[in-house]
């Protein structure tokens, strides 16, 4: 079954009843790979991508299995969605309230009308794509391969004197060397007392012996993402970083082997916040343990103290547990696993123990 048609088939669409798309992600999604602007209709009838003349060509190459419309005949996105609606005597519109801003919304409604009823579409694409077709694994296999060869490329690069923002530089132009399609977002390094910082933005910081330095990067590859952390040490670290890292990677390790379908999101980051607490760092764990990962970085479910979903073999979920001490440093670990019926798979395949470069 096709994205679209499981979209068709959730919701019950039929020819009275139309999903209008506007996020890029879930326009990628449902019509299986196209990547340009503009949005997507949906009905039991019909699928059409609506764009203008940059993308058209695009579209039907991307797209072969939608209608593509094309908006220079002085009619707007939201006048063709209008168009399209009266044409089918469409009575009911869902449309991602959670996307669209007030604006955008309010254009629609004008061009629509108010006869229309208006349904909030609630985050179903992206419900949808929490569990992953074998197409999309390979995808992510892809991914993740070049991440984690990113990393065996790097480490000879790493030298003292060079700047965060240098090894950022060579990193992200490994991953293209490698055929990653783009970064899967923008990559952070974080070294000596920056460290402490989760998403520390690489700077003019010069790397020192006994650095500590935290990688976290991914590759994009046919539309989907890796995302992979390793710290390694540049020179002996102190006693207290070396465990920091012990602290970390067990976290890491056991969380990682809890991992199944079946399993409680809640209960894994709490097995991770447990062991960390327990070791003299509470309060140094402070974000979720995971996230899904997909078309886009961040998805759902997560690994945290707030999600009490209940995992499904076929969700790719990242974890990412970390230990930072302000004005000292940190760690962080992180592996892409694959959700099983009886276990997990990490995607990411770099060593995990402490590397003394």
């Amino acid at each position: 079954m096709t994205a679209f048609e499981k979209l068709v088939d959730k919701l019950g669409l039929t020819a009275q009843n139309a999903v209008v798309v506007h996020n890029p992600s879930n326009m990628f999604y449902l019509t299986q790979g196209y990547t340009g602007e503009g949005c997507v209709l949906i009905s039991g009838t019909r699928r059409v991508i609506i764009t203008d003349f940059r993308y058209t060509e695009q579209a039907e190459q991307q797209a072969p299995g939608f209608d593509v419309v094309m908006t220079d005949k002085g009619l707007t996105h939201s006048q063709w969605v209008a168009r399209i609606c009266e044409e089918d005597k469409v009575e009911t519109l869902r449309y991602e309230d959670d996307y669209l801003t007030v604006r955008s919304f309010e254009a629609l409604r004008a061009a629509v009308g108010d006869a229309m009823s208006y349904i909030p579409l609630n985050k179903v694409p992206e419900k949808l794509r929490e569990i992953k077709t074998p197409a999309e694994i390979k995808a992510m296999r892809r991914a993740a391969a070049i991440t984690s060869k990113a990393f065996d490329a790097i480490l000879p690069q790493i030298k003292e004197g060079m700047t965060e923002k240098d090894l950022q530089i060579e990193l992200d132009f490994t991953m293209l060397k490698l055929g990653a399609q783009r970064n899967a977002f923008s990559t952070i390094i974080a070294s000596g007392e920056n460290g402490s910082l989760p998403h520390a933005i690489p700077g003019n910081r010069k790397l020192h012996k006994g650095d500590m330095i935290t990688m976290d990067y991914g590759a994009k590859v046919d539309g989907y993402c890796s995302d992979m952390t390793r710290t390694v040490a540049l020179g002996e670290p102190t006693a207290e970083m070396r465990r920091v890292y012990d602290t970390v990677l067990h976290a890491q390790t056991i969380c990682e082997e809890a991992l199944a379908a079946g399993k409680n999101c809640f209960e894994i980051d709490k097995l991770a916040r447990d062991y960390i607490d327990a070791q003299g760092y509470a309060g140094r764990f402070g974000h979720g343990l995971g996230h899904a990962v997909g078309i886009d970085i961040h998805e759902n479910p997560r690994l945290s103290q707030l999600c009490h979903e209940t995992l499904e073999a076929g969700v790719v979920i990242t974890v990412e547990p970390g230990v930072y001490l302000p004005g000292v440093g940190g760690v962080r670990i992180e592996n892409t696993c694959l959700v099983t019926e009886t276990g997990s798979e990490p995607l990411t395949t770099a060593p995990k123990e402490l590397i003394i470069l």
